[in-house]
């Protein structure tokens, strides 16, 4: 059962029985249903708290500029002497507030029910396996939401207890201290959590993801512990444990009738009923144009969705797909097709367009001139070394010219988020994917590479790479470079790809190899851009005890 069934009744009461918490010295209001936080809240309904951290989790993983922004993989759709802060780190001095205060809200909820469930729920003894479940969700919960923000802004506030009045004087702890906390609430948590819980709740083996996760990412550090490495490996055979995912295909991973498969650690839900957020996942359109602006691709009709957010694969990443790679087909929409009947004209000629026809095309490969000429009579063709801004050129004495088409940056949008109720305008209701097994391996294969053991490296890489092509022992040897690539292959859009080249050392290294935007203009500078600046309206909340990062 999904744990989005209980978010579709649960998430407005309890906002308005925290609201009732917070505002009650302000207001007094008759309260006809006699409903109140300290009746409704009891071991039987106690859950619900749990369910509410939950449901902070969605507006976390809509923060995408912060993922895939200023990497090798994405950059921005627009004009290559364009400028985008959060992609060329020009005049890099805000817009990370969403990542912080989305972050916070999970925290400040995991917070109250860590307080409820030990200090004010009077417990029976046949529930108190339910209390320890509930705790151990929300220091996972709350464990997750400080790794998000120290990867992002370094050290940060480490609040552990529920809000009860408002606070100037807070201050920022150590990069250090803040990873000790994690580590000990993930600890703490992985006892008491529940190896197969409800489809969407946070289980024994998401938390060893995550912590295996921690602990690689703590063994660059200075502070590093002795065995980092080597524990984060553990950690990562003991959250893949018997799953093979060559179980399944690629493609049956991300199968929209397949959401609750046994390779999907931890998801956000979504439901079709319910509230409005219930529906609003808008993860579709993370990386598509407009493409209803297309001629015979209809607004309203059209299952690709709306574009959510201006990012675009750079062309490296286009690079690193071979052809047995069956990922390709899964990631993207290589043609689109007519929703609507209509007509093409240009000077060459009229061509008539029925539902179902093909409206542009994005070849693997380039074409030869003779083909794409021909094709250029049906739809347009735009070859790989035109996936950018207005970089076609038109074809003379063809029907489909280029300086036509309104959409002027064209490239093969996402496939693998398509979300089949959808249309148009419409939110998602497709789950997002927080955690797979096959990033657990390639989290293995980092552990392992960095503990020196290259062997192990090689099996977990090899196992994701036979899954998408059908060779075995792909790689024989293995190189960080191997890893990320095989990342960005395997989890494109999923995983925080920022994240994960700060933690490898490669972010100045790819960006400037790979994102176009940044080797045409960027200012990326490793003293100051390797951490977020903190949100200038949290700054202006406290006396001046919370710090900014150097150069912002």
């Amino acid at each position: 059962m999904k744990i989005v069934k209980k978010l579709l009744y649960t998430s407005s009461l309890l906002s308005l029985l925290f609201g009732f918490s917070s505002c009650n010295s302000y207001l007094e209001e008759e309260n006809p249903s006699e409903i109140t936080e300290e009746s409704y809240i009891d071991e039987s309904t106690a859950d619900e708290l749990v369910v509410g951290v939950y449901a902070a989790e969605r507006g976390v993983y809509k923060q995408y500029g912060s993922m895939f922004y200023g990497t090798d993989m994405f950059t921005t759709q627009d004009p290559l002497y364009s400028y985008n802060a959060s992609n060329d780190y020009v005049n890099l001095k805000d817009g990370f507030s969403g990542v912080w205060s989305n972050n916070y809200s999970v925290i400040s909820k995991a917070n109250a029910v860590i307080n409820r469930y030990e200090n004010e729920i009077a417990w029976s003894d046949s529930n108190l396996e339910a209390k320890a479940y509930g705790i151990a969700q929300a220091k996972g919960l709350r464990a997750l939401a400080y790794y998000n923000l120290v990867q992002q802004f370094g050290g940060v506030v480490l609040y552990l207890n529920e809000i009860a009045s408002i606070d100037f004087t807070y201050a920022r702890s150590t990069e250090e201290e803040c990873f000790a906390q994690i580590i000990k609430d993930l600890e703490e948590a992985i006892p008491d959590l529940e190896s197969n819980p409800d489809f969407g709740r946070f289980s024994k083996r998401a938390a060893q993801h995550v912590l295996a996760d921690v602990y690689t990412t703590r063994g660059y550090k200075s502070f590093a512990g002795e065995n980092d490495f080597t524990t984060a490996a553990s950690l990562a055979e003991s959250a893949i444990g018997s799953y093979d995912i060559r179980s399944q295909s690629y493609a049956e991973v991300f199968d929209y009738d397949n959401q609750e498969n046994d390779e999907v650690l931890f998801s956000i839900q979504y439901s079709e009923n319910g509230e409005i957020d219930d529906r609003n996942n808008n993860k579709q359109g993370i990386i598509q144009n407009q493409v209803y602006n297309y001629i015979g691709i209809e607004r309203t009709t059209s299952t690709y969705g709306e574009k959510t957010f201006s990012a675009m694969p750079t062309d490296y990443f286009y690079t690193l797909f071979e052809d047995n790679d069956t990922r390709d087909d899964v990631t993207f929409f290589r043609a689109l097709l007519a929703t609507e009947e209509t007509s093409y004209t240009s000077d060459f000629g009229t061509d008539y367009i029925s539902v179902g026809d093909t409206v542009i095309y994005y070849p693997k490969s380039t074409l030869s001139t003779a083909e794409l000429n021909e094709r250029l009579n049906k739809y347009w063709v735009y070859q790989p070394e035109d996936y950018a801004y207005d970089a076609a050129s038109d074809v003379d004495g063809v029907i489909y010219q280029y300086s036509t088409n309104s959409i002027k940056t064209n490239f093969p949008i996402f496939k693998k988020f398509n979300d089949v109720n959808s249309n148009g305008v419409d939110g998602g209701i497709r789950d997002t994917y927080v955690f797979r097994v096959a990033e657990t391996h390639l989290i293995a294969a980092e552990a392992y590479l960095q503990a020196g053991n290259t062997s192990e490296a090689l099996a977990h890489i090899n196992i994701v790479r036979e899954r998408a092509t059908g060779v075995v022992d792909y790689y024989s040897s293995v190189t960080i470079d191997d890893i990320l690539n095989e990342r960005a292959l395997e989890l494109a859009g999923e995983s925080n790809r920022w994240n994960i080249l700060k933690r490898t050392g490669k972010l100045e290294e790819r960006i400037n190899l790979y994102n176009p935007h940044v080797v045409n203009h960027g200012e990326f500078d490793a003293s100051i851009h390797l951490l977020r600046p903190i949100p200038s309206g949290e700054l202006e909340l406290t006396d001046g005890s919370l710090e900014q990062n150097f150069g912002y």
